[in-house]
């Protein structure tokens, strides 16, 4: 078969492509402004990719195209269509289908799907979960958010009877506006957390429960739902009706829970201990991840004391606190991170371990980010972002493109925190402010401009 994927250097997109190249299909595909790393990821599997949405690629005659949800019916200011691929499919009858669904059709099916949901920490928790089967001899099939750097790749089918996937509550396309993971029919879900987000889709937080009790409703009796004993919003999610075996995690009293710091910690099933896991990762949201991951693998037969050695060889996710590189100063090198953070808890939990292990006196946290999710264009968490950032020394904000004023929202913060109206500014703005052992933490969805590249530059450049 061959499919043409619509936005086929998403996350989730880029890891279909993969997934059907490895199945054997012919894969093509198009979209608009890449970035790494989803993009290199595809040139290294020989993917061809198109730049743009134009009509003309309905010469490619493909027996399928996969639309991804980034495609709509939108017009430009002139009245011509956005997406003129899409119109020209439209028009001509020809086949299409969204990527869950093309997923579920053609992959999930007869697997055992292990699914991973919540607003926080899926991308790293689906990693953390198939690197335990992984390791524990399940070769599981994977499709992650991210790049896992354990195996380097998003997304593979592997040779055994799991399937783990990061379960999006996203809308899954334009013609189908229901969550991502209701189509993917899991055994196991993870349930890791739920706040309000992607305001531009929901109305509301009650509006993501429902969706999140849709998934719940496709658990089978057999199945389990692992999910997070410190959320009332699953709670609620939960009181909707449940149907199959419950695991919590997290509080003191679920089922599994944590006794020590996050980097070393013993796991606790109903009081007993009877795991303990020794890592290189910091923050209560990854302790939290682990719990998670460790009762989802148990699920499949995986021994918690098996799943928490295995724990201690994970190496992360790319752009989870990645060190993208440093540079010498006399009294401490200052280094440079590149974080996934873009919602205002997510960039709290990412400073706060930080800050946590870097102690009172392990040097400056600089943040930098960029509002680019569509829930943080519009405003909707702005209130939240002093809060978000309390741990930070100093604050710099891209505020290019964004329709709220970004130093009023950050005028709490006093003279901690800066608004630069490009990435040319910000670098400068940072630069100047940086001095020996600090740390600089560049947190955003996208590509940020090559921010990370441009600052070791500048900060090289001001040794010269």
């Amino acid at each position: 078969m061959h499919i043409h994927i619509l936005g086929i250097c998403g996350t989730f997109m880029g890891g279909l492509a993969a997934l059907a190249r490895e199945a054997g299909h012919r894969v093509t595909g198009c979209d608009a402004g890449v970035y790494p790393p989803m993009s290199d990821q595809l040139r290294a599997l020989g993917i061809d990719l198109i730049e743009g949405f134009g009509a003309d690629q309905m010469a490619l005659a493909p027996d399928m195209y996969v639309v991804g949800n980034v495609v709509s019916r939108a017009r430009l200011p002139d009245g011509t269509p956005k997406f003129p691929l899409m119109e020209a499919i439209l028009e001509a009858g020809a086949p299409y289908t969204s990527g869950p669904q093309w997923l579920a059709e053609h992959v999930l099916q007869g697997r055992h799907v292990l699914a991973v949901a919540g607003t926080h920490g899926k991308t790293t928790t689906t990693s953390m979960l198939a690197w335990v089967l992984e390791a524990n001899g399940l070769n599981p099939g994977f499709l992650v958010g991210g790049v896992p750097m354990n195996f380097r790749v998003s997304a593979r089918l592997g040779t055994g009877k799991t399937f783990v996937i990061e379960a999006d509550e996203y809308d899954t396309a334009f013609f189908d506006k229901r969550s991502k993971f209701v189509h993917y029919r899991p055994r196991t879900a993870v349930l890791n957390n739920l706040e309000f987000d992607h305001a531009d889709i929901f109305d509301n937080l009650a509006a993501i429960e429902r969706q999140f009790h849709h998934l719940v409703r496709t658990v089978p009796g057999s199945g389990r739902l692992v999910v997070n004993g410190l959320e009332e919003s699953l709670d609620r999610v939960l009181h909707m009706g449940h149907w199959s075996e419950v695991r919590s995690f997290g509080a003191a009293v679920s089922d599994f829970s944590a006794l020590g710091e996050p980097h070393a910690f013993d796991v606790q099933e109903r009081g007993q201990a009877v795991a303990r896991v020794e890592w290189a990762l910091t923050g209560e949201h990854n302790q939290l991840n682990a719990l998670a991951a460790i009762a989802a693998a148990q699920h499949v037969g995986v021994a918690p004391a098996d799943a928490a050695r295995a724990l201690s060889g994970f190496q992360n996710v790319r752009r989870r606190m990645e060190v993208r590189g440093t540079v010498a100063r006399s009294g401490g090198p200052i280094t440079v991170y590149d974080d996934f953070a873009h919602h205002p808890t997510a960039i709290r939990t990412t400073l706060d371990g930080l800050r946590r292990r870097l102690g009172a006196d392990g040097g400056r946290i600089l943040a930098v980010f960029e509002p680019r999710s569509n829930t943080m264009k519009l405003g909707t968490m702005k209130s939240q972002l002093p809060w978000s950032l309390e741990a930070a020394d100093l604050a710099f904000c891209h505020s290019g493109g964004l329709d709220w004023d970004a130093a009023e929202a950050l005028a709490p913060m006093g003279d901690r925190a800066c608004v630069g109206q490009n990435i040319d500014v910000l670098v400068q703005q940072v630069a100047a402010a940086a001095r020996a052992g600090d740390h600089i933490v560049c947190m955003s969805n996208g590509g940020f401009g090559g921010i990370h590249t441009r600052l070791l530059t500048a900060l090289g450049a001001a040794l010269q």
